[in-house]
């Protein structure tokens, strides 16, 4: 068993071109940006230290992060890929942990029970040194890294934390079944943000999702 200290990366760098000329993460979800949300769910959770990587209109999301207590950083490289803010904000982090939550900014169901879950169990579960989330079969985020890997990705190796972990790293994975779909669903598009308006008590504005972009 772990002692029980996990911190947290929140990838905020993206282009998230998908979703066209919109930045997704001023997008209103139950009445809060995306961006502010995801990090209030995070600062609400038990984790050890918060670190988000800014990148793509980094100044638009610091300003829908204002006055959270949050360590920013902005990473350079962030058109070369995910991987590279996780450098970043491996490179932030300073206070020795047993793991790190690697964070994706546009997940909108994520709360602070499913961060807490993830903690428990790879801190008081896991058995390997990389924790992936699924919900029936698919494989999902945050995933969750040993503190170890962290030289390893400071060292150069870009293949921990991308989508070809689980194919590139069998040995190391330890997946975990949750209870419910939060750890799959992210928007990548306004066809995903209309799926998500959908849902109950998520968007309370007597907006569509296609005049909500337009205002974005």
């Amino acid at each position: 068993m772990r002692s029980g200290k996990v911190s947290a990366i929140l990838l905020a760098a993206g282009e998230s071109r998908r979703m066209g000329t919109v930045n997704k993460l001023a997008l209103d979800v139950g009445g809060v940006p995306l961006l502010r949300r995801t990090a209030m769910a995070l600062l609400s959770a038990n984790l050890e230290e918060i670190v988000v990587v800014l990148g793509h209109q980094a100044d638009t999301a610091r300003a829908l992060l204002e006055g959270l207590p949050l360590r920013l950083v902005e990473n350079p490289d962030y058109t070369h890929g995910q991987m590279t803010s996780v450098y970043q904000g491996m490179q932030v982090l300073h206070r020795p942990c047993d793991g790190v939550m690697i964070c994706l900014s546009d997940q909108p169901l994520i709360e602070t029970v499913d961060i807490n879950t993830l903690i428990r169990a790879f801190t008081e579960e896991c058995s390997r040194s990389v924790l992936v989330p699924t919900y029936q079969g698919r494989r999902g985020n945050p995933i969750v890294l040993a503190w170890r890997h962290r030289e390893t990705i400071l060292a150069g190796d870009r293949n921990l934390g991308c989508k070809r972990l689980l194919e590139k790293h069998p040995a190391l994975v330890w997946p975990y079944p949750m209870d419910n779909d939060h750890c799959v669903f992210d928007l990548d598009t306004a066809e995903d943000y209309e799926r998500l308006c959908a849902k109950p008590g998520i968007h309370p504005r007597d907006l569509t999702a296609s005049e909500t972009l337009q205002e974005a």
